[in-house]
């Protein structure tokens, strides 16, 4: 009994993660209407918030004692553990998106980041309740949930020319996303390593197999 009411308190844990990770879907879609320099103005300083937040948590005990009190249940062990002193999920989320920003066009980083908060909470939610086959050290159907709803996004998300060849490009990098999410382990978080690789693979396929498109079409929006 203790055993369940344990797991069924670290899966409302789960839920709540998730739920505010999902809030973060908001990125790319605010993203999609504004520009890159406008994006930037708003994300850098606050991954610097959260960032010295999070440092002032690990290296700073008074203050990690107050931060444990309000947002401790949102934290996962290995968060909790000052011995490895690493930084919290929401640290990570936004230097991501940051990083993607600066470095990849629009049309990349909204299809990117959009898998990694829709189908990275898929996959932890439907793999802690629904999981049964291991795999990798994650589950098949966390796995598979992944995949399903990092293809329904590429679906889904804006394209230059909406040409057959982009959807392609997007199930591929799907596909590689899907692959680096199951094997991320402790060394790099799966918040960076995502979305990433994805935006790396993309940009890549579009060099090689559309050439003459324009990548940075959607630069221009907002």
């Amino acid at each position: 009994m203790i055993e369940l009411q344990s797991v069924e308190t670290s899966y409302s844990s789960e839920l709540i993660r998730k739920g505010i990770h999902l809030c973060s879907l908001s990125i790319p879609v605010i993203y999609y209407y504004i520009s890159k320099d406008t994006a930037l103005s708003i994300l850098i300083p606050l991954t610097l918030a959260f960032g010295l937040t999070d440092l002032a948590r690990l290296f700073l005990p008074s203050f990690r004692g107050l931060y444990h009190r309000f947002f401790g249940f949102l934290l996962r062990n290995r968060e909790r553990n000052t011995d490895n002193r690493r930084l919290n999920g929401a640290t990570y989320v936004l230097l991501s998106a940051t990083l993607c920003v600066w470095l990849f066009p629009k049309v990349i980083v909204i299809t990117a980041f959009a898998i990694l908060i829709v189908s990275d909470s898929a996959a932890a939610l439907i793999g802690r309740r629904f999981g049964r086959h291991p795999f990798f050290g994650k589950t098949r159907e966390g796995t598979t949930a992944f995949l399903v709803t990092a293809l329904l996004v590429v679906l889904l998300a804006p394209k230059i020319l909406y040409l057959p060849t982009e959807y392609l490009i997007g199930a591929l990098a799907a596909l590689i996303g899907t692959f680096v999410e199951l094997l991320s382990g402790d060394l790099i978080d799966d918040n960076l390593s995502i979305p990433l690789s994805i935006s790396l693979v993309m940009w890549g396929l579009y060099i090689l197999l559309l050439p003459t498109i324009n990548v940075f079409a959607l630069e221009g929006a907002g």
